[in-house]
């Protein structure tokens, strides 16, 4: 079911300021939504602020051109921090807000959630949540129309990124008719699609070459071929001249190999622990295999974190992912 955009409307009507927040590690869908979620604010006269547990990705900095996107403890302090309502986009998760949980669980301003995302947390939030959407820029367009606001190349330009990005540039099988009508009504309103791909995928470093040839190195193969696993590790970053989100869309690659249909990327993180990111070509929902390790996400994409060396996590994640897989694939 999609959206009440009525009742969104009719909500965001009795509120004058917002703060906008995203998950940590912010990618296009997250940060496009927030800063395309803003300027449809915006326009209608409200106050608007974006502020994130983690910094804005150097690689995606050119999304935020005017630097509106604070960041918690080097822009503001908590206790600065007010709002009549918080609206969060791109996730439903505690564990997904950073410090910016904190900061949420102590306001007493009401909570939105725009999500496309299907695990959820009870954060005490009024929930529009669309679980067929492919990004969560799609619903902003969709409630800008439901607004009456009319859209921006600059409104436009995140929200094209944040969709574009999510769907593997158009390639997943998220995407749908509607992807293309939304898309299209962007290009209207002046992105150019060929200049967004350029700054994504054009302007790499040689650390995050480096990063994703090391990544490539590491990769094996299970079940006969139908499932990849590789991993970075913390250290590996510092070596290479790499950042961690260098390692983003890195997964994909190993689906390119011929009769792969599932793969799992081990990612260390600078505080410890590892990042888990799987990705489905077959019937193994990466959500439910998520959910099994603290995390969720989609059928064909989702993402979890686990404490622990890179050995103990591998062996309490890869048996589960191997069985999936072997599930799926009979």
């Amino acid at each position: 079911m999609g959206v009440q955009w009525k009742a969104f409307v009719d909500q965001i009507s009795h509120y004058e300021s917002f703060v906008l927040v995203s998950h940590i590690r912010p990618d296009c869908d997250a940060l496009g939504s927030e800063l395309g979620m803003a300027e449809v604010l915006r326009t209608i006269g409200k106050k608007v602020r974006i502020i994130n547990a983690h910094r804005t990705p150097a690689a995606l900095q050119f999304l935020d051109p005017a630097s509106n996107i604070e960041v918690l403890g080097d822009h503001v302090e908590a206790e600065d921090i007010s709002a009549d309502c918080i609206m969060i986009l791109d996730t439903s998760a505690w564990a997904q807000l950073g410090d910016m949980g904190d900061v949420i669980r102590a306001s007493r301003a009401d909570k939105i959630i725009v999500d496309h995302h299907v695990g959820e947390d009870d954060i005490g939030a009024t929930m529009y949540k669309d679980y067929q959407a492919e990004a969560t820029g799609h619903l902003v367009v969709q409630a800008a129309d439901a607004l009456g606001v009319t859209l921006t190349r600059s409104m436009s330009v995140p929200l094209f990124a944040a969709i574009a990005t999510d769907t593997g540039w158009f390639r997943f099988g998220s995407v749908t008719p509607e992807t293309y009508r939304i898309v299209a009504r962007l290009v209207d309103a002046g992105v150019v699609p060929s200049e967004i791909y350029s700054d994504l995928y054009e302007r790499d470093t040689l650390g995050r070459l480096r990063l994703r040839g090391l990544i490539l190195s590491r990769t094996q193969s299970e079940v006969d071929g139908a499932l990849m696993h590789t991993h970075v590790e913390k250290e590996d970053f510092t070596k290479v001249g790499a950042e961690p989100n260098d390692t983003e869309d890195a997964i994909n690659l190993t689906l390119a190999v011929q009769g792969t249909k599932a793969a799992v990327i081990f990612v260390g993180q600078i505080r410890g622990g590892f990042k888990l990111s799987f990705r489905s070509r077959c019937a193994m929902d990466c959500n439910e295999i998520a959910q099994q390790f603290g995390g969720g996400g989609h059928k064909a994409a989702a993402g979890a974190f686990q404490e622990g060396t890179l050995d103990d996590v591998r062996a309490r994640v890869l048996p589960v992912v191997i069985e999936a897989v072997r599930k799926a694939t009979r």
